[in-house]
């Protein structure tokens, strides 16, 4: 081993070890760590559920809209196929055109309605956690945590917190 090597060795050894020395206290303490599972939070709670349904009824309406409008453009292409071999290639070529407007139509439609669910989504989901996070502040307070994961890879049952949490948004 070059003697640079090794000095990058020794000084990478010596960071790592004033590193680790904070945690040590820490870990001669009791640490109490708590999960929650967002992914539950917005399938269980409550205002969650709420929200959804808010979405769902304001939505409605739109989506049947666009559903209706699928309906027609399906009929309209079918009528089409069915009717081509006997119209007038001037007819043909204006029921083409019709139906590749509707689609464009229905497609824009169906973007705008895409990006506003979305976005009223988000926002309702948005006042969701805002409020869940303030739970969990609070359970955290009373119940001395020193730290509450919301996202995870894997958590430990042992720590998940999600049954308070769901219980105290749900009064």
């Amino acid at each position: 081993m070059s003697i640079a090597k090794s000095t990058t060795w020794i000084k990478c050894a010596a960071i790592a070890a004033v590193c680790m020395l904070p945690l040590t206290g820490v870990q001669a303490q009791d640490s109490k760590i708590g999960f929650v599972s967002t992914e539950r939070i917005f399938r269980e709670a409550v205002p969650a559920k709420t929200a959804q349904a808010k979405i769902e009824q304001e939505f409605s309406k739109r989506d049947r809209e666009l559903q209706d409008m699928a309906a027609r453009l399906k009929a309209l292409s079918e009528r089409l196929d069915k009717d081509a071999s006997v119209l007038s290639d001037s007819d043909r070529i204006r029921r083409q055109r019709e139906l590749t407007d509707l689609d464009k139509e229905f497609q824009r439609k169906q973007r705008e309605f895409r990006e506003d669910l979305n976005q009223r989504r988000n926002e309702e989901l948005a006042i969701v956690l805002e409020r869940t996070n303030k739970v969990i502040k609070q359970i955290a307070d009373a119940e001395r945590y020193d730290i509450v994961f919301q996202e995870a890879v894997y958590a430990s049952p042992r720590i998940d917190i999600t049954d308070k949490v769901l219980k105290a948004l749900n009064k």
